[in-house]
């Protein structure tokens, strides 16, 4: 039975949670203007009926806080488009926080968004048409553009320690001679003319998802406090049904890479690699 067949008596519901950590408030209104276009779309086509925006403070800071849920509580409210405000008492990392909020869904719909992606006016209408349409499909992933209007790849093969330490840590000139393994890794051949694919691994920054699988594998992972815990539930989510990269989705991400943040991101990022490895499996080269 298709997904349009099981619709609830109050209408499509659509559920999104934001983790933040002393983000930008600009970047982050930005991100909720695009959200609200988006959905508007989305809700004219019939899509969707109702649209809850569930923001979850990881910041330390109290001013940031304070500023953060002022700017949330300035922002206009109705029926179908609803963002709230929760400061964490404890900072237990991305997938945790995002868990907060998936726990307690009760949406058929569910999108976990980065504070620092924007989305296409029509990116909502796209991907709720398609998971109405194909009940096989548990995740889908937009076509990501940088800042500069380049493509992202962020969608991934099963990664091997090799490419790992090469994409973010080598020089340029290392890097083009594994180009072919590089491209490789992000899906370069199926991810660049434009056609829907399935993938393995989806990226956190958007993943637009069916509630119930994502219930069903128990969300994100608390193992991992940054980085890889997308990964790790792209793969839990591959025994619900299909993760599919779908091109007509687009946003735009003004995220980077973990060397780029310092070197607190970068012992993240080796800490969480090696716990993914022990739960899924080495893969050297």
């Amino acid at each position: 039975m298709r997904a349009m067949e099981k619709r609830q008596p109050d209408g499509i519901r659509l559920s999104v949670s934001i983790v933040l950590h002393h983000s930008s408030l600009e970047m982050l209104d930005r991100v909720l203007q695009s959200l609200y276009r988006a959905a508007g779309v989305a809700h004219e086509a019939g899509c969707v009926d109702r649209v809850a925006v569930e923001v979850l403070d990881n910041s330390s800071d109290p001013d940031f806080r304070d500023s953060a849920q002022r700017a949330i509580a300035a922002r206009p409210q109705s029926d179908f488009f609803r963002v709230a405000y929760q400061g964490l008492r404890d900072n237990r990392g991305f997938g945790a926080g995002h868990n907060i909020a998936i726990k307690r869904l009760h949406s058929e719909f569910h999108l976990v968004l980065n504070p620092d992606a924007e989305l296409a006016e029509d990116a909502l209408r796209v991907g709720l048409s398609s998971l109405q349409e194909d009940s096989s499909i548990v995740l889908l992933s937009p076509r990501v553009l940088g800042e500069d209007g380049s493509q992202e790849f962020l969608c991934k093969r099963y990664p091997s320690l090799l490419v790992l330490l090469l994409r973010p840590f080598a020089p340029r000139l290392i890097r083009r001679l594994f180009s072919r393994r590089l491209n490789r890794y992000e899906m370069r051949d199926v991810c660049s003319d434009g056609r829907e694919a399935e993938v393995l691994l989806a990226s956190g920054c958007f993943m637009l998802l069916r509630t119930a699988a994502l219930q069903s594998v128990g969300g994100f992972s608390d193992k991992y406090f940054l980085y890889f815990e997308d990964f790790d539930l792209s793969i839990r989510l591959g025994s619900q049904g299909r993760l599919v990269f779908n091109p007509a989705i687009q946003i735009v991400h003004h995220g980077g890479y973990a060397a780029r943040k310092g070197l607190q991101h970068v012992k993240y990022f080796v800490r969480s690699g090696i716990t993914f490895f022990r739960e899924h499996g080495w893969r050297w080269v």
